[in-house]
């Protein structure tokens, strides 16, 4: 299948596909030199969507750490393997640690704000995990010297930056809550009105605006169906997990277990 064809079927917008245009001629002249080659950082919707592009080239996604959302796309030629993008030499990726005084409480949000307020494009930069006193994130290797050079605060907050290895990345563990309950079917506005605590009218109501995906792909029909597995994030309030899905209660009402991050 040619690549027009393969861009119209997957991409959901024009910005998806001039993105997906630039990932599948990098990856794509990889393979034909039989060399290794890489993209930047892709967020799990567009993982999904480049997966359907390079649907005959057998990439790898790789982020620095095993349960790395944000991951660049790789081709590994046959003479290589996937344990060698552990390889300084051969990795597409840089790990970085930012120290800073434990007093000083930190987030997220204020590295991903100072590393875009040093001009440096979101694209370059992987999963961001904030400690005490520390915080460890990747950026595509070609970026690295200007984040050592230029990062050098976060707010106020005066940063130490350095290079580490990326298996010393200290990932913080996910604090989580499982809730239990009921719901009349498993769509997914019943879903998400009672892992986020939400009256199915609101839940319908956040859905329709756009505000929900499924399985990293985007949703707008509260009357989707959802099933056993399935990881749905609501912009604001977070990600939830159906973790299990049980049998009918004596009110004809279905039992379910999720699990919710943050």
């Amino acid at each position: 299948m040619d690549k027009n064809r393969l861009l119209d079927m997957a991409a959901q917008s024009e910005e998806d596909r001039i993105l997906l245009a630039k990932v599948y001629d990098k990856i794509t002249a990889g393979e034909r030199k039989n060399i290794p080659a890489s993209t930047c950082f892709l967020t799990p919707r567009e993982q999904i969507l480049t997966k359907q592009v390079l649907r005959d080239v057998p990439v790898i996604f790789f982020g620095g750490t095993m349960d790395a959302e944000r991951a660049v796309c790789c081709y590994m030629p046959e003479y290589l393997s996937e344990d060698d993008l552990f390889d300084p030499e051969l990795c597409p990726i840089s790990a970085v640690r930012a120290e800073f005084f434990k007093e000083d409480t930190l987030t997220h949000r204020d590295f991903l704000g100072s590393l875009m307020g040093s001009g440096i494009k979101r694209e370059t930069v992987g999963d961001i995990y904030v400690s005490q006193g520390s915080c460890d994130f990747f950026v595509t290797k070609e970026i690295l010297p200007y984040v050592l050079q230029n990062l050098e605060s976060a707010g106020r907050t005066k940063l130490h930056l350095q290079e580490i290895p990326l298996e010393d990345v200290a990932v913080p563990v996910q604090e989580t809550k499982e809730i239990r309950s009921t719901v009349s079917s498993l769509r997914l506005d019943a879903v998400v009105g009672a892992g986020f605590g939400l009256a199915r009218g609101k839940a319908a109501g956040a859905i329709e605006a756009g505000r929900t995906a499924v399985n990293d792909l985007p949703c707008e029909k509260p009357d989707k169906a959802v099933s056993q597995g399935d990881k749905i994030a609501l912009r604001g309030m977070g990600k939830i997990i159906l973790e299990t899905v049980g049998g009918r209660t004596k009110k004809d009402r279905i039992g379910i277990v999720i699990r919710r991050f943050g």
